[in-house]
């Protein structure tokens, strides 16, 4: 079998798969501002939750077998895997921590590996396309969730994201000092280029990312709390329709 080329930012293939990211993206709104508050658009956010697990499961099982086996890169603990889970959970239950956690994840973390991919296979590998399906149907849940079905965050939603992110890292950091790895690129940036490049040396990059990761996901949520006209006073305000934008 002719091993795939090698992956270059914005060459063909990143380019192709970013038309197909807006293409998708607008379709999904369309989608759920139609369906919104019937019972047609729980169906559909259901079927899309099905539809995930279905489209990444066989992508990662297949980078468990020998020909594809990494240690670097083949074990669920990327904050993405992490992330497609909550969308289905999210788009399932339409619970609020889970919804505003793909909300968050989908919008900030995720897009900069749409940005700037850690990749180094091309199409049609299984690393390319397990990589974007994943990252795609990530921010697509969320763009759903928000801006078709409103199923906005709130400041209670905030915290709780933060929280369990903060979590995360600690324990993946942990994880990668004891086994000598670098999911989520907490102890070390990745071997091709990112933004990460722009916000200093290790450790620096780490604590100047969490900080800009945190003003952001506050930045996100104020507009939809202001927009609501009241405080929000529990995580299940998020479930209310709110003015689209």
């Amino acid at each position: 079998m002719v091993a795939a080329a090698e992956f270059r930012n914005y060459g063909p293939s990143h380019l192709g798969a970013l038309v197909v990211f807006v293409l998708g993206a607008i379709l999904i709104v369309w989608v759920g501002r139609r369906q919104r508050g019937s019972d047609d658009g729980l169906r559909f956010s259901r079927l899309f939750a099905l539809m995930i697990p279905v489209i990444t499961v066989p992508l990662q099982i297949l980078q468990l077998t020998p020909g594809d086996w990494d240690l670097d890169s083949s074990l669920p603990l990327q904050l993405c895997d992490l992330a497609w889970m909550t969308a289905v959970y999210a788009l399932w239950t339409h619970r609020p921590w889970a919804v505003g956690l793909t909300y968050y994840w989908g919008l900030t973390l995720t897009t900069q590996g749409i940005a700037t991919p850690a990749l180094l296979q091309d199409f049609p590998s299984t690393r390319y396309l397990m990589f974007w399906a994943m990252h795609f149907l990530i921010v697509w849940a969320a763009i759903y969730l928000v801006w078709g079905m409103a199923l906005t965050p709130t400041w209670r939603v905030f915290r709780t994201a933060v929280a369990i992110t903060a979590g995360w890292a600690v324990l993946i950091f942990t994880f990668n000092v004891v086994v000598g790895t670098n999911y989520g690129f907490l102890n070390r940036k990745p071997s091709t280029a990112s933004l990460l490049d722009f916000l200093g040396p290790w450790p620096l990059y780490v604590v100047v990312e969490i900080s800009i990761v945190v003003a952001v996901w506050a930045l996100m949520t104020w507009p939809w709390v202001a927009l609501r006209g009241t405080p929000a006073r529990d995580a299940s305000s998020v479930s209310r329709p709110s003015p689209t934008i």
